[in-house]
């Protein structure tokens, strides 16, 4: 089980680590190729019942309840991404010398001769809305393309299935990274560096290491951003193919060998003759939707992509003319007297809803949820300026809540202790009281959302409820 392919997995033992979206598809590939394969799962909820049922039928054993234990005779683990890298069982493999992949090391093996190329985005954030920007953009130069990793399609599926691909768009997570050892793209991007999954990383160390494997190995370009140091350094660090260029991105004008923006158009002086002179138009900033910075950043790192395979700027201007963002990401909700309702829910950590906040002169701002670890005070003394006011939500809010007291102690702050179904009803209703003609009422969580809501989506859908009721 070293770093080569496996081509043979007849009879061999492999333990799943996990169900959900990764460990199902992952037990059935292996269980397709011969192997004898176990799956572990901490869980034993109804869901979990469920899917063991559905494996059990094929053939596969499932052991629910405890994932701690290393089952016997366990040659390889393949695990779900999200389980920490602490775990008894990962300590158990360790000692007994078992390797541990993850879904998107085991798919990285699993390709087929001549497969397509891996054209890989990581980062705090943006990473699915770059991906999604970056298979508009191949789509457009007429590639066969899929965006794929943990955007929720699984890379097992792209890999094995029928459909025949170019090159695919993919997103990768820190904790899928973890877990991919002999990973190497084409041509990588890391979109920003900030603290987030410090609990499962245990350090921002840690967490960085993690994020910079995907720079490893790559054969033509590896995308940075000047305005993130840190994602510069990664890029000097990394062991890349004789030939391999740095490539930035800038929200300012080009250097050579960077992408930027001059007067209104997306500009290229990386993928040009002569660099040194030479810039290539690619498309106007208003083709960029919607044209807040961050998001222009965004789609600076695609095209960057996109050229380093040889896309033809025509195209790159088509793709992002063609892409239409994911609902919760800076979503104009409605305008109610004068006032716009943005829903950015997807902003689940600081960093995001410091990219949220810079795209507004005046806000007020609901916050809130689960922290994960995080601290507000940088967040909240960059925004400070801008805040009319903060209606704060969710288990975590406290922490919030001093940072306003300590850094825009003028800003009026609501604080809602309820976390029932009518909860977003009345942030809206406050904020709407807080709010003046001309402002904006930002979602912008700054915190995960399981505390009140099933997820991210479902906290976007209760705000955008509760506006078109305001509306009405």
């Amino acid at each position: 089980m070293g770093s080569g392919q496996v081509t043979d997995w007849q009879g061999k033992h492999v333990t799943v680590a996990g169900l959900g979206v990764s460990g199902v598809p992952a037990a059935k590939a292996l269980h397709g190729l011969g192997a004898k394969v176990t799956v572990v799962n901490d869980g034993d909820d109804a869901r979990a019942r469920e899917q063991a049922a559905e494996l059990e039928a094929l053939g596969v054993t499932v052991r629910l309840g405890d994932g701690d234990t290393l089952p016997d005779g366990t040659e390889l683990i393949v695990t779900a991404p999200g389980w920490k890298p602490d775990k008894p069982l990962f300590a158990a493999a360790d000692a007994a010398g078992v390797p541990v992949w993850g879904d998107v090391e085991l798919a990285w093996r699993l390709r087929k001769p001549g497969a397509a190329d891996w054209l890989a985005v990581t980062g705090t954030n943006g990473k699915t809305t770059t991906v999604q920007m970056l298979a508009s953009i191949l789509e457009a130069a007429g590639l066969r393309t899929a965006a794929v990793g943990n955007i929720g399609v699984s890379l097992l599926d792209a890999v094995l299935g029928d459909e025949e691909y170019d090159v695919l768009a993919v997103e990768l997570s820190s904790y899928q990274l973890h877990w991919a050892p002999s990973l190497r793209a084409h041509s990588a991007a890391v979109l920003n560096l900030a603290p987030d999954h410090l609990d499962w990383h245990g350090s921002m160390e840690a967490y960085a290491k993690d994020k910079s494997r995907i720079y490893e190995g790559n054969r033509v370009a590896c995308v940075y951003n000047t305005a993130d140091k840190a994602t510069e350094d990664l890029v000097r660090e990394a062991d890349v193919e004789e030939g391999c260029r740095a490539v930035g991105f800038t929200l300012g004008t080009p250097g050579p060998s960077q992408l930027g923006v001059v007067e209104g158009l997306l500009v290229d002086r990386a993928f040009v003759e002569n660099r040194q002179k030479n810039a290539q138009e690619l498309a106007e900033v208003a083709d960029v939707k919607p044209a807040a910075p961050h998001n222009i950043a965004n789609a600076l790192a695609a095209a960057a992509l996109a050229r380093a395979y040889g896309v033809p700027a025509s195209a790159v201007r088509e793709g992002l003319r063609n892409f239409t963002p994911d609902a919760h990401r800076i979503a104009h909700v409605a305008d109610v007297d004068g006032v716009a309702y943005v829903d950015d829910s997807k902003a689940t950590n600081t960093h995001a809803a410091q990219a949220s906040l810079a795209a507004y002169d005046s806000v007020v701002w609901i916050a809130g949820g689960l922290a994960k670890g995080a601290t507000f005070d940088e967040l909240v003394a960059g925004a400070a300026q801008r805040l009319r006011g903060a209606v704060l939500i969710g288990r975590d809010r406290a922490l919030i809540r001093e940072a306003l007291a300590r850094h825009a102690p003028e800003v009026p702050v609501v604080d809602l202790e309820r976390t029932d179904t009518g909860a977003m009803l009345q942030a809206v209703q406050e904020a709407r009281r807080l709010a003046r003609p001309g402002d904006t009422v930002l979602l912008a969580p700054a915190c995960a959302s399981m505390d009140m809501f099933a997820n991210y989506n479902k906290r976007g859908d209760a705000f955008a409820q509760a506006v078109r009721e305001l509306g009405a």
